[in-house]
């Protein structure tokens, strides 16, 4: 059910993102951003990994240089049967960390050297297992792309937008010309839309994620405990690295601490309070079972 709505979700966004081209340059302007769409998930699809890690300056780490992390993605990758992804470590004291790669076979685990000091062994294997159910659901694609296409259309907006400040843009008897009202859709409402779709794929795979890293880990509890630690520090410590751009893809909002109060309502992420309640309900039903 969940896989049917992020197909649908996706689907909408990219008729979103040639609605969009159309009302700017007509049956032209649609062609050339269903192409341009097909591009970017392409490109997203073979290089969103890399370009994360190298953005962050993660260092590949190894049973020799971080053996206890190690051990522990080890030991969980058996657990849910998947390859063991590579792991790297941030050279950062805020604690967090995200997964990122197309695949089960091409991914990775990042963590900071924060969560490391901050976190005790039964929180790791929570954070962890957290991040190798997105491994498993191939979240981390699925969220670059949504990412990536939201931000295309908003950019979009924006240039048709300023088109028409100075004038540009089709003129009144092109086709298919929707006027102010079409004008508006491509600033406003279409931006608006494919941002609420965004939200809506990213927390709905966070709280699945939670759920199959409490099962995975065997203790939501710790995972819970550890969420409430990394947000205390995200509420009050922004990472200097962090960007709108890859925010989704850690475990906690990095950019949380920059927030109003009004601009939390349009997060990434869901509250960290309903996580941890979620995740304190799963573990009273582990134990009823």
């Amino acid at each position: 059910m969940n896989s049917l709505k992020t197909v649908f979700l996706l689907t909408l966004l990219t008729m979103i993102l040639v609605g969009v081209g159309g009302a700017v340059a007509g049956s032209t302007g649609m062609l050339v951003m269903l192409v341009f769409s097909i591009i970017m998930n392409f490109v997203s699809y073979w290089h969103s990994d890399t370009m994360v890690l190298k953005a962050y300056k993660a260092q590949e780490v190894d049973i020799n240089t971080a053996p206890e992390l190690v051990k522990i993605v080890s030991g969980l990758a058996r657990k849910a049967g998947l390859p063991m992804p590579k792991v790297y470590v941030i050279n950062e004291p805020i604690p967090n960390a995200f997964a990122t790669g197309r695949n089960p076979e091409h991914a990775a685990v990042a963590v900071t050297s924060g969560i490391m000091q901050l976190l005790s062994r039964d929180e790791m294997e929570g954070v962890l297992a957290h991040e190798l159910s997105h491994i498993k659901h191939r979240d981390i694609l699925i969220s670059t792309i949504v990412a990536t296409l939201a931000g295309l259309i908003a950019t979009i907006g924006n240039i048709a937008q300023w088109g028409a400040i100075f004038g540009m843009g089709r003129n009144s008897d092109d086709e298919g010309n929707g006027g102010i009202v079409g004008l508006l859709v491509t600033i406003i409402v279409a931006p608006l839309a494919a941002t609420l779709i965004q939200f809506g794929v990213s927390r709905s795979r966070e709280y699945m994620a939670d759920e199959e890293g409490g099962r995975m880990s065997g203790n939501p509890l710790a995972l819970a405990s550890a969420l409430a630690k990394i947000d205390d520090y995200a509420k009050r410590r922004v990472m200097p690295e962090a960007s709108q751009a890859t925010a989704h893809m850690f475990i906690i909002n990095p950019l949380s601490a920059s927030k109003e109060s009004l601009a939390s309502l349009f997060s990434t992420h869901p509250s960290t309070e309903s996580r941890i309640q979620k995740l304190k309900e799963l573990a009273a039903t582990l134990k009823k079972s």
